[in-house]
Parts: C-alpha cells; sequence; structure tokens
C-alpha cells in the first residue's frame, strides 16, 4: 500500500451535480449499493519473500575458543534459506463482461499470484493485462463462468466540489463496505507522480480501499481510489482518487497493447513566478517556461527555444506548468499539434509532431547547495547579486565535473547571504544567459548587470545549468557594489 505523510490507502467520491443550487442530500444509499457491490472485488496478492530459517544464536564461548570459528561460519553462513509468503489486499471493479479489472498498479506491483474475490466469495486467479506506474493503473483479467456486472466510466469533469459520492471497497480485508462523502476538492497534487490530478474526498477509506471505484449518484465511476492522508494509518476524512478522466485513455491502451504510449514534447520546463513574469514580460504569471530543449527532440525540430513560454498546447491553455506534461502525455504519438508561445514579447504559433515518450527522459532535480571559493585567479567578483564567476577551462571542469564542450560562465562561488544564495546559486553551476541573452564570458555578466543597476532595474534573470537540469532563475540586484 502506498504511503502519504503516514498512510496510503484508497479512497473513493462519488459526485454529481446538475443544477446551480446543490442537490438535497439523498434520504440513502442502499438501492444505489445494492446495484453496484456485485461490480466491486477484492483483490489478494501474494509473494515469497526468502528470509533465514530461525535458529539458535550463536553461543557463547571463552575468547580464543578453537571452536569459535567453526560455529561463527556454521551460523553466520550455514543457515538454511527459507521462504515466507506475503499476502496484500486491494480493490478493484470489472468494467467489461470479458473480465478485464481495474484497480492500482501499487496494489498487484511484485505479486507472483493475483486472486480476485469476487462478490459471492468466489476466488478466480488474475492475470495482468498491463499497469502503468506513472498513473498507479492497472488491468487484470479473470476467467470464470459467473456472470460478471461491469460498470462504466463517468465524466469526472462535470463532477464539482460539493457533489456526493459512493465509495465501495475492501478496507482491512473487511470486503464490500460501502461508504459515502462528498467531493472536497479537485485538482490536488500529491507529489505522487508527474500526472497528479487528484479528487480529493472526505468518505470513509482506510488501507485496502486501494483501487476501488468511486461512483456520482448514477452509479459511474468517476474516480479510482488511490491514496489517503493519514497520521495514524485509519481515515481522516481526506482521501485521493484518480480522475475517471486520466483513467479511461490509461485503461484503453493497457487493454489494447498492454502498456501506455505517451506523447513527447523533448523540453525541460519550470513554473512561472510573479518574477519571472515581470522579466519576460507577461502581464500575468502563467505557462510554461522552457528552461531546456532535448537535443533532436520534436521541440528542437520545431525550433522550440530555451526562454520561452508555452501558453496554449493544442488548442488548450496551459494556466499552470504542471498540466503541460499531462496534456503532452494524453496526446497521441506522431500527432501535428500547434504550440503557442511567448517569445520576445509577442505570440506566435509553432507546429510540433510529438514523439514517444521515454522513461528515461525524466530526471530528478538535485536540491541546491552551497560552495566554492573565492578569490581565485581568473575571477570575477559580482557583488551585486553574490557571485564569484569565471571562464570554464580545464581545472575548473575537473572540478566541478562540467563536460568539455560546456559554455557559459561557471560560478566558482556563491556568497552566504546574498541575493544569489537565497535563489539556490551553488559553486559548479553555468551561467549561459543574461535577460535572455547568451553569455560566454565572466566580465559581459558583470557588465549587463552594471546596466541594469544603473538603468533603475531592482532584478536580473539567469539562464543556469546545473545538476537538477536547466532552469531560469530571478536575482536581485544588492543597491551594494
Amino acid at each position: 500500500m502506498r504511503r502519504m505523510k503516514a498512510a496510503l490507502a484508497g479512497v473513493v467520491a462519488l459526485g454529481l451535480c446538475s443544477g446551480a443550487w446543490a442537490r438535497p442530500a439523498p434520504e440513502g444509499f442502499a438501492d444505489l449499493a445494492e446495484k453496484l457491490l456485485p461490480s466491486v472485488v477484492n483483490v489478494s496478492t501474494t509473494q515469497h519473500i526468502e528470509g533465514r530459517a530461525d535458529m539458535p544464536e550463536l553461543p557463547q564461548l571463552p575468547p580464543g575458543s578453537p571452536f569459535e570459528d567453526f560455529f561463527k561460519e556454521f551460523f553466520d553462513k550455514g543457515r538454511p534459506q527459507q521462504k515466507r509468503k506475503a499476502t496484500s489486499l486491494g480493490s478493484g471493479f470489472v468494467i467489461d463482461a470479458a473480465g478485464h479489472i481495474v484497480t492500482n498498479n501499487h496494489v498487484i506491483q511484485d505479486a507472483e499470484e493475483i486472486n480476485v474475490i469476487l462478490h459471492d466469495n468466489t476466488r478466480v486467479e488474475a492475470k495482468v493485462v498491463g499497469r502503468d506506474a506513472k498513473t498507479d493503473l492497472a488491468v487484470l483479467k479473470i476467467k470464470t463462468d459467473h456472470k460478471l456486472q461491469p460498470v462504466g466510466f463517468g465524466d469526472s469533469d462535470k463532477a464539482r466540489v460539493g457533489d456526493w459520492i459512493l465509495a465501495i471497497g475492501n478496507p482491512f480485508g473487511l470486503g464490500g463496505t460501502v461508504t459515502a462523502g462528498i467531493i472536497s476538492a479537485r485538482g490536488r497534487d500529491i507529489n505522487s507522480g508527474p500526472y497528479d490530478d487528484f479528487l480529493q474526498t472526505d468518505a470513509s477509506i482506510n488501507r485496502g480501499n486501494s483501487g476501488g471505484p468511486m461512483f456520482n449518484l448514477q452509479g459511474e465511476v468517476i474516480g479510482i481510489n488511490t491514496a489517503i492522508y493519514s497520521p495514524s494509518g485509519g481515515s481522516v476524512g481526506i482521501g485521493f482518487a484518480i480522475p475517471a478522466g486520466a483513467a479511461r485513455p490509461v485503461v484503453e491502451q493497457l487493454i489494447k497493447h498492454g502498456q501506455v504510449k505517451r506523447g513527447w514534447l523533448g523540453v525541460h520546463i519550470q513554473g512561472i513566478t510573479e518574477e519571472l513574469a515581470d522579466g519576460l514580460g507577461l502581464k500575468e504569471a502563467q505557462g510554461a517556461l522552457v528552461a531546456s530543449v532535448s537535443k533532436g527532440g520534436p521541440a528542437e525540430k520545431a525550433q522550440i527555444q530555451a526562454g520561452d513560454v508555452i501558453l496554449e498546447f493544442d488548442g488548450h491553455s496551459v494556466n499552470e506548468m504542471r498540466k503541460l506534461p499531462r496534456m503532452v502525455g494524453e496526446t497521441p504519438v506522431g500527432k501535428p499539434v500547434d504550440v503557442v508561445l511567448w517569445r520576445g514579447g509577442k505570440k506566435q504559433t509553432v507546429k510540433v509532431v510529438l514523439g514517444e515518450l521515454d522513461d528515461e527522459e525524466s530526471k530528478v532535480a538535485a536540491a541546491p547547495e552551497k560552495g566554492g571559493e573565492r578569490g581565485q585567479a581568473g575571477t570575477i567578483d559580482v557583488p551585486q547579486v553574490g557571485l564569484v564567476l569565471a571562464a570554464p577551462n580545464k581545472p575548473l571542469r575537473e572540478r566541478f565535473s562540467l563536460p568539455e564542450d560546456a559554455k557559459g560562465v561557471v560560478v566558482v562561488s556563491v556568497k552566504p547571504g546574498s541575493p544569489a544564495a537565497e535563489k539556490g546559486f551553488r559553486a559548479g553551476d553555468l551561467i549561459s544567459e543574461v535577460n535572455q541573452e547568451p553569455v560566454s564570458a565572466p566580465a559581459q555578466v558583470k557588465a549587463k548587470v552594471d546596466d541594469l543597476k544603473k538603468g533603475g532595474k531592482k532584478s536580473v534573470m539567469f539562464l543556469v545549468q546545473g545538476q537538477g537540469g536547466a532552469r531560469f532563475v530571478v536575482v536581485k540586484i544588492d543597491g551594494k557594489d
């Protein structure tokens, strides 16, 4: 079972709303529960874990005993290996008469045996059709003579905060448990993956609810229970479900191909802050700022550049940076799409043919750290921002593990407490642009910062290449020289 803070389990939310005013609370959920219970299954998984068999501890022997080495070798190396079974439980639901069942990937991950327990307690062996770790979804298939009762996906985009939802699952192994609540929030990012867009609910869900369905009042699945926030391990009324709108295309691809093929744009992006928006000439802090472009990728072929701001993708506005990866991932590979950019103070549109995402394209940002030494020969001090800079040379490339073709200006050291330190600069970073103009020498950086200060500007924007990838950083210009 996945964990967030202290515990992750399943969540189910039930949402539906049609009028301008909130629909009155239903008198009960008995009829709906009776109809839906046969469609929900328990998922039981087993894996074998190797460990040493229980044996007596090494006996206490007098120092220097001739038997010491013998017993040590026997007890440490001679213990026989013993396999034990580890069993876990989760939930799932039937989506078609062919026996396909949807659940969470973390429910069946590393399982050697998977069994599905139907509502009438019939146990059936299940096979994995496909699974996707990025969205935490998996599809199983069973063969049975029992008549299955599938349920369909609803439109999660229509679900509103405050809508009633019904959750059915297998908490703590207590199969066929029904709970109700409302949708508490939409679009939650819980840092579980690149495509987070969870529905939040206050329905009571616990360990074992993972993979279970979130129903609206029409009996449609609008979410898949995935996680709970819980310091104690039990329900505290904060749970999360994958929206049906995000799950449906993944499930369809898993059934058809056994895997998910996602679109790839070939850019590394960052969010737009108010400071960046001001430096880029944007009226609002929205869009996705291109920090770097993958060599040979679709974006480079379409002449997208570092410093561009992606405002629209395939006709959809990119209001927040985190929405773009999901938009791109859900777009078919090979599809030509229009991308609206902000470049040089104006909009322009380019056509991009999407490639296929390779998992190796993902990169983890390294935490910023400070370091370096001041006063080295060949360095230039830029006191207004707190940086000591130098041109790339062999000693610096070796010291900071920089590539032979490193271009730009090397950060030799960062003054503690300076504006640059506050923004996470560290020794070994490469500055390749200042206010979107390329730089290749420390004197250029100092001159540009001096000019900005003389012109009354209060900040400067750098394009920085570090271990965590490329990023744009706006740094305040200190009044001191």
